[in-house]
């Protein structure tokens, strides 16, 4: 205990050093073929768009005199801030200006400031709407919708001061709504990651102590004595300080998964005490002696505890096959705090037991639970007696599932799991009915030849795929040096909106001659053409419409017209971009988990096929643990729950976890068939009335510590709860029902008693040992 006390201390001083992660997660391989690309993407055109945040007004009110000043005040107010590159909105619009005496365009403001006068307030704003470069991409032409673009520096975005940044946006964006009463709507990656980790933050506090609160309640309730809750809750502070500790050390920084490490621990681990305090309880009852109870608990269930731990941790320890660093570091952490659970449990339970006097009658009143007792009656009767009805069930349960199955579909969105009414889904649908989007998308065009930007035939072909692009309802207006070209021309023309046109072949001079002007004006150039004039970008906004319908976008509708167009050229388009990498992670993370699941599977088989060396007992074990999975898909398939990286992670966790009671039970019948002279309907009623009693009490607390994520605000961590919940609830009905009928009806019960399988030698030593002790002792 003293060496516990001081590991824990260890432990605790290492957790100061550990940080919240503020990277976005990069779940696609850096080897990926996608992945290089985009980063080559990145090195040549800078970043995508993932650095924008975007204000929205849609009220005519902004257009007045006193608001418009106030909304220039605001952009002013955004640029000072320390982490902003640059703001873009109406009031500090730039147009491109022909300068006659310097033979080239110069970027100049169209508000060089604000009039006092609305007439000519509204003169110059209908000049800024007549800048066709700008329509559907800063202001909505239809009902007068204007953004502001804010982009921030790569090196804020990624750290701790972001929150502060962005959060001082926020204020500064509702302060403009309490001074003028026009709504302002916040969209972009670094709002919603900002929005998204606060919440998460404070729900991971507030699940930890419902965590600790609900479990506390429960074992109160099944063993009514406050030391039967406070030293199980003091093995799981523990184990916390020792996740934490684990994360400084390996030094990992606290993610969304991570983060939910100690919550899960929490459930997890209180099954441990659980059963060590139910056979604690039953063997005091059985003989009286407080000593030979407690060294029982080792002798009896320490491998079995020991083991179901193990597997438990498997189904966290095959995360670290993934190719994905936030899960491998998620697997790692949580199976050696899984098995450190197993380590002090063991230690604790016994030492703290063992200074304090033996349990009352009152602490084994649970024992004799009338309710309880009908219940495990009723099951031994149903295995016995109902055993064709039980299989029929099971069949029906098993055809039921797998139509569902089949309807199971995996969808992920960018800004997934948020709730319908928060102010961020609000948002979100502002920018995506009058501006078709805030999610970045990018085109990139490699027109074979050096200069290739120079030739107007490739021009007019971008244009055509440009024009195509725009009339897609959730994809944005086109940024491209097209556009741009469009708008020099514009301009060389005294800013007639009509003639916001691909040049000419007389006019493409001037538009090289801009692009080869001033400093100021080749940045444009830099972000858009690449240094040899070959790869030109074409720059898109589009909307969070989900993995399967950008899926079928591209492939059905872009990617065809791409083929179309460019058939008979040497050009060659790509899409790469933040929203395509998102999408791309979130499906070969569904692929891990899934990959994940079924080496675990095996892994499991491999364990129990040790443990028994029985084939036959291998697949009665598998059997009652593969049914609740599949309940959980079907109705994840029936209810339109989509299969995405929050719900694919259950399988894995719940299927290692809904294993133990197998275990358990298995243990208990091997133990109690050499008892009753192989006697299997014996052996089965008293593993039923034992073993089921803490199956059932560990399986209330893992329902009711995993459902408590239901009350998050995100959806992903409400199917999380939910899910779990329902499929080790079904875990528990498979495994005091099904095992048993399945071991009546297949099990002959015949065992070689010289040769003893590992499930069986090791209790088969303790009992050795406690005949030799009662021996001496005789």
């Amino acid at each position: 205990m003293i060496i516990l006390a001081v590991i824990t201390v260890f432990m605790g001083y290492q957790s100061r050093n550990i940080k919240w992660s503020y990277d976005l997660a990069s779940i696609v391989p850096d080897n990926d073929e996608d992945m290089v690309y985009f980063q080559k993407f990145k090195k040549t055109f800078g970043e995508d768009g993932g650095n924008i945040l975007a204000l929205g007004v849609m009220d005519s009110s902004v257009y007045r005199v006193d608001n418009f000043k106030k909304l220039r005040a605001l952009t002013d107010s955004l640029q000072a801030k320390e982490g902003v590159t640059s703001v873009l909105g109406l009031p500090n619009l730039r147009m491109l200006q022909k300068n006659s005496k310097k033979g080239a365009f110069e970027f100049l403001p169209v508000f060089k400031s604000i009039p006092d006068n609305q007439k000519e307030l509204d003169s110059l704003l209908a000049f800024a709407a007549s800048l066709k470069f700008y329509s559907g991409q800063l202001l909505n032409e239809e009902n007068g919708a204007t953004l502001i673009f804010i982009t921030i520096s790569k090196e804020i975005l990624n750290s701790k001061n972001r929150d502060q940044l962005i959060f001082s946006v926020i204020d500064v964006g509702e302060q403009f709504e309490k001074e003028t009463g026009i709504d302002v709507h916040f969209a972009g990656l670094p709002y919603s990651r900002t929005i998204t980790t606060t919440k998460v933050k404070a729900e991971l506090n507030m699940f930890l102590i419902l965590s600790v609160v609900v479990t506390g309640i429960i074992l109160f309730a099944f063993f009514r004595s406050f030391k039967a809750v406070f030293f199980p809750i003091v093995i799981i502070g523990v184990v916390v300080v020792w996740v934490l500790g684990t994360l400084a050390l390996f030094q990992y920084k606290i993610t969304l998964l991570t983060g939910l490490i100690p919550p899960i621990i929490v459930v997890i681990g209180i099954p441990n005490s659980v059963y060590m305090l139910n056979k604690y309880h039953h063997e005091f009852q059985d003989h009286g002696d407080q000593m030979k109870a407690l060294s029982r608990i080792i002798r009896k269930i320490g491998v079995v505890t020991f083991i179901t731990n193990f597997t438990t941790a498997i189904g966290f320890f095959v995360l670290a096959t993934t190719q994905i660093n936030i899960l491998i570091e998620f697997g790692v952490v949580a199976g050696i705090n899984i098995m450190a659970t197993f380590i002090v449990s063991i230690i604790l339970i016994p030492a703290v037991f063992s200074l304090y006097k033996p349990p009352t009658q009152k602490h084994l009143k649970h024992l004799k639970f009338r309710m309880l007792d009908w219940v495990l009656k009723w099951l031994d009767f149903s295995v016995h007696k109902l055993r064709p009805v039980i299989f029929l069930i099971t069949i029906a349960v098993v055809v039921v599932s797998a139509i569902g199955l089949m309807k199971l579909r995996a969808v992920s969105f960018l800004v997934d799991d948020i709730p319908e009414k928060s102010p961020l889904k609000k948002d979100m649908a502002f920018f995506e009915q009058n501006f078709s989007g805030i999610m970045p998308l990018e085109l990139i065009i490699d027109t074979g030849n050096k200069k290739g930007v120079q030739s107007l035939k490739n021009l007019r072909k971008i244009n055509e795929l440009e024009m195509f692009l725009s009339d897609i309802p959730y994809i944005s207006q086109p940024i491209s040096v097209v556009s741009f070209a469009k708008a020099a021309r514009q301009a060389f023309y005294n800013h007639n909106p009509n003639l916001y046109s691909l040049p000419t072949n007389r006019d493409l001079s001037f538009i090289m001659k801009y692009l080869d002007g001033e400093e100021e004006n080749q940045d444009f150039s830099r972000s858009f053409v690449d240094s040899t004039g070959q790869m030109i970008r074409v720059k898109l906004m589009i909307a969070d419409i989900g993995s399967t319908r950008l899926d079928s976008l591209v492939t059905n509708v872009i990617s065809p017209k791409i083929d179309s167009i460019f058939a008979d050229s040497k050009m060659d388009v790509k899409l790469t971009g933040t929203t395509l990498m998102f999408i791309k992670g979130n499906k070969f993370l569904i692929e891990n988990l899934l990959t994940s699941m079924v080496i675990a599977f095996i892994i499991i088989a491999i364990i129990m096929a040790v443990l028994f060396r029985n084939f036959k007992m291998i697949i009665i074990s598998l059997i009652p643990n593969m049914i609740p999975l599949l309940v959980t898909a079907g109705i994840m398939g029936y209810f339109g729950i989509p299969l995405k990286p929050s719900t694919a992670l259950i399988f894995s966790i719940a299927f290692g976890i809904s294993i133990d009671d197998s275990i358990h039970f298995l243990a208990k019948y091997r133990q109690e068939l050499f008892a009753n002279k192989f006697n299997v309907s014996k052996a089965v009623s008293k593993s039923i009335i034992e073993t089921g009693s803490s199956m059932i009490y560990t399986s209330i607390i893992l329902f009711f510590g995993f459902i408590i994520f239901v009350l998050s605000e995100f959806g992903g961590t409400i199917a999380l709860g939910k899910l779990t919940s329902i499929t080790l609830l079904f875990a528990m009905l498979t495994n005091v029902v099904v095992l048993p009928a399945l071991l009546l009806q297949f099990d002959s019960g015949k065992r070689n008693k010289k040769s003893h399988p590992l499930i069986e030698s090791v209790p088969e030593l303790a009992e050795g040992i406690d005949e030799e002790v009662e021996k001496k002792k005789a």
